[in-house]
């Protein structure tokens, strides 16, 4: 089951100051008034208890607005269907890994050689997708959503700084889209389940696959 989150705070109220790492599913007003962000913050905390208890598979626009004693359609409004709910839920597991690789210490965070970052980079996201599996499996349930929402597109663009860094040939955005099918939620929960791998063996290939494409031992073909 997904673990219970801890409250979601009011956008506005974020202690951080980290407004470049909120990411907010698609149609959604960054800046909500303030009764809108707590209506916003209470229908996360009770989608959030639900998947708790009974995992993210079976968390329904309907029994969110139950949970939190208003109309089913005040939850379309606010999140627009049910993957963009599970979507704001996983933009809270998201700023965290975001704070981590972007501000956080090395070898995931700065200071660190760029292809240090990226090994620990794809360490992070199999062991907290795994952590989470049910969430992030439901969320990404819609596959035409998958390479156009926010996580994915700072994930790409973070990838995509580190292997220029790192001096990599090749076409770069190429090379960066690669690297995050390595670290595919399904494809990651398909290996850990159906296949049997360990998390150790899945993150091994993960840093072989690090070092072709940065010229630890060959390149990455990107044609």
């Amino acid at each position: 089951m997904t673990q219970l989150l801890p409250p979601f705070p009011a956008p506005q109220d974020d202690p951080g100051g980290r407004t470049d790492l909120t990411l907010t599913p698609g149609g959604e007003t960054p800046q909500l008034r303030a009764d809108a962000a707590r209506n916003r913050s209470r229908l996360l905390e009770v989608a959030a208890r639900l998947a708790a208890e009974r995992g993210a598979a079976n968390v329904t626009m309907e029994a969110v607005a139950c949970g939190a004693g208003v109309g089913k359609g005040t939850v379309f409004r606010r999140f627009g269907d049910r993957t963009g709910l599970l979507e704001a839920l996983l933009d809270h597991h998201e700023k965290q890994l975001q704070a981590a690789f972007l501000t956080g210490p090395p070898p995931l965070g700065p200071d660190a050689p760029p292809v240090e970052r990226l090994r620990a980079f794809g360490s992070a996201v199999i062991r907290r997708e795994h952590t989470h599996s049910d969430l992030y499996l439901a969320a990404h349930a819609e596959a035409a959503r998958r390479h156009t929402a926010p996580p994915y597109q700072l994930r790409l663009t973070h990838v995509c700084l580190l292997l220029r860094q790192a001096r990599t040939e090749g076409d770069i955005e190429l090379v960066a889209h690669t690297l995050l099918g390595y670290l595919d939620t399904i494809l990651v929960d398909h290996l850990l389940t159906r296949r049997g791998m360990t998390l150790e063996r899945v993150e091994a290939g993960w840093y072989d696959l690090v070092d072709r494409c940065t010229g630890g031992q060959s390149r990455c073909s990107t044609g």
